[in-house]
């Protein structure tokens, strides 16, 4: 089927698509298609061909916080984001577990490997939940950190646990719900974190202001148009049509997280700051999924 028959492509903004498609391009296969630098949008319809829609998926949204931190702790700002530890391998493979989250942070294994300090335990967790962050210093210097790794044990969700135990509703297992748990039982925030082995380190990233952070493809990615995939069902930085509640556009797979597992899950990038938190926070959906494959060379 032909791009352009896909319900509401006549009304979405695929010069915005194209700007981020040429983004990861050249780091597709050699075998798919690339527009000229002179060619519009246009170039999606000759292209390619909207491939068989997988099954009702799962779209969720992910962002980029903005906080406030400090490069040396104090009474206030005590909670690392840490680099991994010194002799990571570049090459750590899929499967390899270090330290529990529970073991980092009990035995001090990250210790002198903290690039700088915030002051909340949940949002620090958060933040590794995310991947990325701003952090304005006091001095009003904006540090940037992005992905560095992690230590290979499985994620699990808090919200989850929470649900679990009973101490949050079923209808509303969101950041704002845990953060509200988090404020009336401060005592125990570091037990229920510590419930998630995984652990995710950092790395200080040159970006100018106006660039997303670091994706899965070592590019940065853009607000509204970059999904996070399975790269086992979508090649990374094909394009995919997605659809959900009334809302219809082309977005680029140019992202994954640990967890984003399968054909029927996604996971939109909405911006940097506590507005895009909030958008990406209350966004679970049921959505339409349409890779877009190559029809042939341009």
């Amino acid at each position: 089927m032909r791009p352009d028959a896909l319900a509401g492509w006549d009304r979405d903004d695929l010069q915005a698509a194209l700007a981020a498609f040429r983004v990861t391009m050249d780091l597709l296969p050699q075998d798919w298609p690339r527009p000229a630098e002179d060619v519009g949008p246009e170039f999606f319809v000759r292209a390619f061909e909207a491939g068989p829609a997988f099954p009702p998926a799962l779209l969720t949204g992910y962002y980029e916080p903005e906080l406030e931190g400090r490069l040396t702790p104090d009474a206030r700002f005590r909670h690392p984001l840490c680099a991994p530890p010194e002799g990571w391998p570049e090459d750590w493979q899929a499967g390899q577990v270090w330290a529990s989250r529970a073991e980092i942070e009990e035995g001090r294994l990250l210790a002198g490997r903290e690039i700088l300090w915030l002051d909340d335990a949940l949002e620090a967790f958060l933040v590794q939940v995310q991947g990325s962050c701003r952090v304005r210093l006091a001095d009003g210097t904006v540090v940037r950190l992005g992905y560095a790794g992690k230590n290979g044990h499985p994620y699990s969700s808090i919200g989850k646990i929470l649900l679990a135990r009973g101490d949050l509703d079923a209808g509303d297992v969101s950041v704002d719900a845990i953060r509200g748990w988090a404020a009336r039982h401060p005592g125990q925030v570091s037990g229920l974190l510590r419930q998630n082995a995984s652990f995710v380190f950092f790395r200080r990233l040159d970006l100018p202001a106006d660039r997303g952070p670091i994706g899965a493809m070592g590019r940065s990615v853009t607000a509204g148009r970059t999904v996070a995939v399975d790269p086992g069902h979508v090649t990374l930085g094909a394009p995919v049509w997605m659809a959900w509640d009334g809302q219809a556009r082309l977005c680029i797979a140019q992202d994954r997280g640990s967890a984003i597992l399968g054909p029927g899950r996604a996971d939109l990038y909405c911006g940097s700051g506590a507005g895009a938190g909030a958008v990406a926070g209350r966004l679970k959906a049921s959505a339409t999924m349409v890779p877009l494959l190559p029809r042939g060379p341009t």
